[in-house]
Parts: structure tokens; sequence; C-alpha cells
């Protein structure tokens, strides 16, 4: 049984640690999951020698850097990096508050995909909390651009991603993946997809300071001949596109409550999901606040009731 489908808040039943290796950092990292309060949301702690030294709620006014992952903060000294697999683990399961308490400066990469974090949290469930749980609703369009790339909202009884990609690439080319997310969509279709990257990007990542920590056991790496030099191969055929994906679900996450609608990209990235968010919520004719008053997966608009949004605000710090 999955908590939550209910239209309740949801908390985890008890506090998880998994440690790993910051893909970026290349240093070791902890994060520990703890229960949370009823509307608190998912906040993350930056903690030092049991000192706490940044706090960030997930939301979307508090990102800074979408070049190679998204980011919560704006210094490096007190910003948390890579929070994209582990908030659409979260966002899938239906979890609304949890307090994660960061031993570093960004998530541990795992395999490359949500599904340690999936595992994670079913070994300790979810616990319902006696506040309704509220969402966003898109009521109308909205669209940004940038080149060939684009990102939209819009209305849709219920929570649906159709995500594009196209790389000049022949192992990838043109790939999509749609459907309605759900948490047994999310953990069978795109939960594994890993993270990938290029084998003539390595060099120039390293030089900047970045995937310093990547390697074959958490990375697709493709080779300059265009093969998969992973020895396992795929996971899925358009394992691409389905990982994208999982970025996308990460990054709207950070709307601060599930929306209802549907989010469609072409050729995007955390920086086209982030300013796409950021234009719906910037757009307060384009969607509405609503809680549910029937326990329903997908909450048609006869079980959706309308709350003045200065009581929710996910658009605030």
């Amino acid at each position: 049984m999955t908590i939550g489908l209910l239209g309740y808040q949801t908390t985890i039943s008890d506090a998880i640690t998994i440690a790993g290796t910051g893909v970026h950092s290349g240093a070791a990292v902890s994060i520990t999951f703890h229960p949370a309060e009823a509307d608190s949301g998912i906040v993350f702690q930056r903690v030092h020698d049991r000192r706490v030294i940044s706090e960030y709620r997930a939301v979307s006014s508090q990102v800074g850097n979408t070049d190679l992952c998204t980011v919560l903060g704006f210094s490096a000294a007190t910003s948390i990096a890579t929070i994209e697999h582990v908030m659409a683990a979260l966002y899938a399961l239906g979890l609304d508050n949890v307090l994660i308490e960061v031993h570093g400066a960004e998530m541990p990469i795992m395999d490359g995909s949500s599904s340690v974090f999936i595992d994670a949290i079913d070994q300790v469930g979810l616990t319902p909390l006696a506040v309704k749980r509220r969402y966003i609703r898109v009521t109308k369009r909205v669209r940004v651009e940038s080149g060939a790339s684009w990102a939209e909202f819009s209305p849709y009884d219920g929570t649906r991603f159709e995500v594009e990609i196209d790389f000049d690439c022949p192992l990838i080319g043109r790939q999509a993946w749609k459907g309605d997310l759900t948490p047994a969509t999310f953990r069978t279709e795109l939960a594994r997809a890993r993270t990938f990257g290029f084998m003539r990007d390595v060099e120039r990542l390293w030089a900047a300071g970045y995937a310093l920590g990547s390697s074959l056991e958490n990375s697709v790496v493709i080779s300059d001949d265009n093969t998969v030099i992973n020895v396992e191969g795929l996971r899925f055929k358009d394992e691409f596109v389905r990982h994208k994906t999982l970025d996308a679900v990460g990054d709207l996450s950070l709307a601060g409550a599930p929306f209802i609608g549907c989010y469609r990209s072409y050729r995007g990235g955390h920086k086209m999901n982030a300013n796409a968010l950021k234009a719906l919520l910037s757009d307060r004719s384009a969607y509405e606040v609503v809680e549910t008053s029937s326990p329903r997966a997908r909450p048609g608009q006869r079980e959706l009731i309308a709350v003045t949004a200065p009581e929710f605000a996910p658009w605030s710090a």
C-alpha cells in the first residue's frame, strides 16, 4: 500500500542514512533522512562538525547553479548540489516532509540513478500525517524557449511528463518518454536510469573541477566512437531519455508541492526545467493551489478544493 496515494501529507517512518561519493567533488559524503512534521516540506541542512552551516527548503526560489546539476544556495561554501536524484525519489513516492542532513557539499551519486534512494525509503516506509496534501494545478499553458530548446506546462488531469531529447550522437539520437507519473511507473520505468556523459568531455570537466567522482560505477559513458564503455551496457534501450525524465521529476519537485498538469520539454535540462518552473510560479493566473477532498491517487477536478495561496506559497523561500 502506498501511503502517498491517500491525499494526506506524509513523512518517512524512521531515519535513513546513505553514504557514498559526490559525483562532482569526488569526496565521501553522507546524508540522513529524518521524519518531519506536516507542512515542513523538504528541508536540506548542510552540516559540518555537528554544526549546521546552511539550511534550504527545497523550493524554486532557493535554486542557484543549474549548469550540470541542480544546486540549492548561491555560495559554494554553503550550497548543496546534485539534489535532483534524491528529490525525484521523494516526489515520486509521495513524500512531503523530510529533513535531510547532509555531511558534504552534494548528494552521494550512488549508481547514478534514484534506485538506491527508493530502496532505502522502502525499508522504513511512509507515515501519513493528519494534514491534507496541497497541489499546484496548472490552469493555462506556460512555455519557455532557448534556441531550439523549449519546455512548457499545460493543464492535465493528473501528473504527466513528455520529455524528448535530440543528441548529435548516433547512439542516442532522438528519443522520447511519455507517461503519467505514479510511484509504480517511476519505480519500473525511470528510477534505474543512470546519468550519462561523453568521454570527450571528461578532461574539460576535470579541469573545471567537475565530475571528479564520476566513474563507470555511477555513469553511462559514451566513447569517442559512439559506443557504451560500461561492460554491462544499458539498462534500457532508451536509458538516456529516461534519465532526463528522472532529472525533470526531481527539478520540478522544487515547486514545493506536487503539480497537476502536463510537463513537456524538447532538448531540455536542469536549466530549462528550472526556468519553466519559475515561469509557471511567477504567473499567478497560470495555476491555483488546491487540496483533495477524497483519497484518490489522481484527483479529478471534482475532488479538488481551491485554497488561498498565502496559506501555502510554494514559490517562497
